[in-house]
């Protein structure tokens, strides 16, 4: 099971760190990435990173704004995203691409 929290309402220019809770599986042993999808719009891919966290990987969207990270301690997989851009707005997801699991999503909302 995947569990994303963190999104929420921010302004142009602003910052969110979203969390991804695993659980059912330890993802020191994956990749992990993060999905968003906007209304009216397909997934897309947003950042990957592998098991033992040394290479990362980002949508050439976000390069330089987002930064993908895990702690494999805490099962734990993070995005922090820096500069955010109305075109952001989406949900975020939680991805395993190995066995496609993806979380519930949470919701970012970028706004003046």
């Amino acid at each position: 099971q995947l569990v994303e929290s963190g999104g929420g309402l921010v302004q142009p220019g602003g910052s969110l760190r979203l969390s991804c809770a695993a659980s059912g599986f330890p993802i020191s042993i994956d990749s992990m990435s993060w999905v968003r999808q906007a209304p009216g719009k397909e997934q897309e891919w947003v950042s990957g990173i592998n098991a033992d966290g040394r290479r990362r990987s980002y949508a050439d969207s976000v390069k330089g704004r987002f930064t993908i990270s895990k702690d494999n301690a805490k099962n734990m997989v993070y995005l922090q995203m820096n500069g955010l851009k109305v075109e952001d707005t989406a949900v975020y997801y939680c991805f395993r691409p190995s066995t496609s699991l993806r979380g519930q999503g949470t919701q970012v909302t970028v706004s003046s």
